[in-house]
Order: C-alpha cells, then structure tokens, then sequence
C-alpha cells in the first residue's frame, strides 16, 4: 500500500507567496493545531495571513483568498521555505488544502523531508525563474521539468526521492525494494563471521 498517493505529475494553478523565510508557525499556527492527525488542518494553513485580525474573515489581500488562485495546488514560494520550528504539521496542513508541490530557491532541510514523506514535490529553482512561471505550471517530476506557457525549466531531485514521490513511497518501502540484496549481504556475511550471528537469527 502506499504511503500517499503517487505524485508523478502536478499541474494545476500557482500560487505565488514570494516571501523569503516562512516559517512553519506561520504555515500552520501553534494554536491551529488541536490534534495529532493529518486531516482537518486546511483551514489553519497560513491563519495569522489569511483571515483577518481575531476573525475567520478572510483577508482579500492574502493571495489564497484571490479568485484567481481559488484551487490552488502548486506554490511559490521564496528562500528558505518552511524554517523554524520542525512540525510535520505544516506539511500536513497544505496537503490538507490540496497543496502538491512548492517551488522555492530552497527549502529548511527538514521541512523539504517533511515534504517527501507526505506527497509533496519540493522543486527548486531560481528567484528569477519562479518570476517566470504564469499561473498555470506543469511540474512532470520523472522528466524533472517546470513548465508554464511556451517554456519549460529543468529542476535537480534526489533520485530516491523522486521514486518516493512518483510512486507513493516512504522510506521503508524504499527499503523493503532492497530486501533480497539484504538478505544475500546476510549469507554472506554468516559466512564470514559466523561467530556474531545467534543460533536462529537471520
């Protein structure tokens, strides 16, 4: 069973919040977030921007509540997305919402994990060419290619994190593939050291 569904490709409206340095907290606020699971922080994400001061008012000029970017499933995003505090909840919380994909100059290391765990494509790419994307993108993640209108930008992945996303993949089903090159390294070695293997263990 997979961990999430399969990502291979997203392509829908973006979203452009090109603010540098948003932090977890302001993804998802500490106190939006009233239980452990992954469903139901949607409408958390990015409260303290979204809604108007002490209300659930939205606020017009917070670009989610634009009509044009109602449906949103890719963002944009600036440098040094998703810093600060290590809540998975952020993650959780724009998948909730139907987020699939940022794109970002880069990313805080453990949120871009974050990402990779749940079904969401973290694309980097320049300030300069996330300018370039119009609101509708395609992101083709096993041709690791950006593409909006007549042009189209080639982003660098980790291989076994494409193959996490492109196929619904957590770390241990990663693993779980390499089984049988566990086990022959487990012959061999019973071979070689016999002296630290227990009576009955593998």
């Amino acid at each position: 069973m997979s961990a999430f569904p399969p990502v291979p490709i997203v392509s829908g409206i973006a979203a452009p919040l090109l603010r540098n340095n948003i932090d977890t907290d302001a993804i998802i606020p500490s106190r939006e977030i009233k239980g452990v699971g992954k469903a139901g922080l949607a409408g958390g994400l990015f409260a303290g921007w979204r809604y108007q001061a002490g209300t659930r008012d939205p606020d017009p000029a917070f670009v989610l509540n634009d009509p044009a970017y109602a449906g949103a499933s890719i963002l944009l995003a600036g440098e040094n997305f998703g810093c600060g505090s290590s809540r998975e909840h952020a993650v959780w919380a724009l998948h909730d919402y139907g987020i699939r994909a940022v794109i970002a100059p880069s990313f805080a290391p453990i949120f871009e994990g974050n990402c990779l765990r749940n079904g969401i494509i973290p694309v980097i790419l320049s300030g300069d060419a996330i300018a370039s994307l119009g609101r509708i993108v395609t992101i083709d993640l096993l041709a690791q290619t950006v593409q909006s209108a007549d042009h189209r930008i080639a982003f660098a992945i980790d291989p076994a994190a494409r193959a996490m996303l492109a196929e619904g993949l957590d770390a241990i089903d990663l693993t779980l593939r390499k089984a049988p090159a566990i086990a022959a390294f487990h012959a061999r070695d019973r071979l070689a050291r016999p002296w630290i293997y227990l009576e009955g263990t593998a």
